[in-house]
């Protein structure tokens, strides 16, 4: 089992719920769309994932384990075979792309290589060849405050690749690119994820990109999941109601810059 979530409410310090009574759980090699108007909790689910959160009630399974029932040196090592694409990278804007890709393996390597890696790159061949599938090689020691909002996000996708996490995480990974390159880079974390039999959940704004590439739905709704199906049954009368406070109007996907 990748994760499971029992009966898990989350409440922020303000405490406004974000998520009220979850239960959803998935398996290794499952690919997972996360989907639902602002607000609805798509961010705070996956956090609760990354554990950078913690649940206000209920449990949580990750990798078979239970996150917030064993030591600092433990959780540590589970955190790094759990990779988590932001929506914006964050990303040091005068760290070189190289260095950036390179932290993806900070929490796997030893103290001694991680700090060598900051100094000096100890591997160009891996980020190249992560930086190559996302059509951006060329920008490998490009500083990364000369890169537009699109390019960023894909150093951000391609440091997991480069982690290679058991749990691969993503919110709303391709909110700044055009649609060829939202369709290569799902594609490419796609492929990643079942190539290591790895659990792939993304929370994605468009609803033809979630219907197009992923075959298992969820749908969130005033942070409680509203169904749970294959994209095959996901119709248009369900995601009408699932984005009635926006009118119905779904949000697909267009073109923005790169």
């Amino acid at each position: 089992m990748a994760f499971a979530f029992k009966q898990v409410s989350f409440s922020h310090s303000n405490g406004k719920e974000a998520l009220k009574n979850i239960n959803i759980s998935a398996s290794a090699g499952e690919s997972i769309a996360i989907i639902g108007s602002s607000g609805s909790g798509k961010t705070s689910l996956l956090n609760l994932i990354a554990t950078s959160l913690r649940p206000s009630i209920g449990s949580i399974s990750l990798l078979g384990i239970d996150p917030w029932a064993i030591s600092k040196g433990q959780l540590r090592r589970l955190r790094s075979q759990i990779g988590l694409v932001h929506q914006a990278a964050p990303i040091p804007p005068r760290q070189r792309v190289i260095t950036a890709v390179l932290a993806g393996r900070l929490g796997q390597w030893p103290l001694w290589k991680s700090l060598l890696s900051l100094i000096y790159p100890i591997d160009i061949a891996g980020p190249q060849l992560c930086l190559q599938k996302l059509d951006l090689a060329d920008r490998l020691f490009d500083r990364c405050d000369r890169l537009s909002g699109g390019q960023l996000q894909r150093v951000g996708v391609a440091r997991v690749l480069y982690q290679k996490p058991y749990l691969l995480l993503a919110d709303e990974p391709v909110s700044a690119m055009d649609p060829v390159l939202s369709d290569l880079t799902i594609q490419r974390l796609l492929e990643d994820a079942r190539s290591r039999d790895a659990c792939f959940v993304a929370s994605l704004h468009a609803v033809d990109i979630a219907l197009r590439w992923f075959p298992r739905i969820i749908g969130l709704k005033d942070g409680e999941v509203f169904f749970d199906l294959p994209a095959s049954e996901v119709n248009e009368s369900l995601l009408q109601q699932l984005y009635a406070s926006e009118r119905g109007v779904l949000p697909k996907q267009g073109s923005v810059n790169t």
